[in-house]
């Protein structure tokens, strides 16, 4: 049977419950049944067969003022996710050096459809720092996480996503059309790297850089969180060459063969001695 002519089996009840775990992801303070009926838009006679369903298994736990979350299943199966992402394998040796060096939040990221997720971080020690949670996800647009997968991007996918991403200014930095976004596209691949300068959140701010896979796309990357106290401009030039020379060394564990078109590192004097191999 050719790609052409394989099935596709769609189920539709199982497409609703699934959809309605969704819901729950983006919730962390839980919601009611009825809530669940109105976000869904399915009758909540329905919802609550769902629902039911779902605590039964243990994806979902009830509250005693009926209100859901999301039960342990859901953490089991997530957890088991992660460890199953080779790139974090790859990647968890370089985020810890870094951490070290700097003494800064470290996270790593990857690309699930208009956002940014986290899959991994390492807690700064300072006793100021940055608060985020793995499996968070933050705005392409806004992030600097988010920007270098957008920068780095095939431009006709680029074309594509660009429009569909809702610029809402999070903050009095965050850009506010496509116009500005393109701009700031441009500076990233310009420099190799990304910068949040207080667009995603404020008082924090951020320095990110690609992750190639083994095909030459990027849809992960790596990133060092710092409340902006400690992050002024002439850290973030400093932080630079380190961060970016740690990306392009996960990239190669990949399988990424460089070429100076695709990877801004080449064309700086050996960026890679700035950040040493992790034993």
């Amino acid at each position: 049977m050719t790609n052409s002519q394989k099935r596709t089996y769609n189920i539709t009840a199982l497409q609703r419950g699934l959809r309605l775990l969704q819901l729950f992801s983006d919730s962390p303070q839980g919601l009611a049944a009825k809530e669940v009926a109105g976000r869904s838009r399915l009758p909540v006679s329905t919802v609550h067969r769902f629902l039911a369903n779902l605590e039964a298994s243990g994806f979902l736990n009830c509250s005693g003022d009926g209100v859901y979350r999301l039960g342990i299943a859901c953490f089991a199966i997530g957890q088991a996710a992660l460890g199953q992402l080779d790139i974090r394998r790859v990647s968890l040796p370089y985020l810890e050096e870094l951490n070290r060096q700097t003494r800064e939040t470290t996270h790593l990221t990857v690309r699930h459809g208009l956002s940014a997720v986290y899959v991994e971080k390492l807690d700064s020690p300072e006793q100021l720092r940055i608060h985020s949670r793995i499996g968070a996800a933050v705005p392409l647009y806004c992030a600097a996480v988010g920007k270098v997968m957008l920068a780095y991007m095939p431009d006709d996918e680029r074309k594509k996503v660009l429009p569909q991403l809702a610029l809402k200014r999070l903050t009095p930095h965050t850009v506010g059309n496509l116009q500005e976004l393109e701009a700031e596209l441009y500076r990233v691949r310009k420099n190799g790297y990304a910068c949040d300068l207080e667009e995603n959140e404020i008082h924090i701010r951020c320095i990110a850089a690609p992750i190639w896979d083994h095909a030459g796309c990027v849809n992960a990357s790596l990133s060092i969180t710092a409340p902006m106290v400690r992050m002024v401009a002439a850290r973030i030039r400093q932080l630079a060459p380190l961060i970016q020379s740690a990306g392009l060394q996960i990239s190669r564990e990949l399988g990424y063969q460089a070429t100076s078109h695709r990877s801004p590192l080449l064309k700086h004097s050996a960026p890679e001695a700035a950040f040493a191999k992790p034993l």
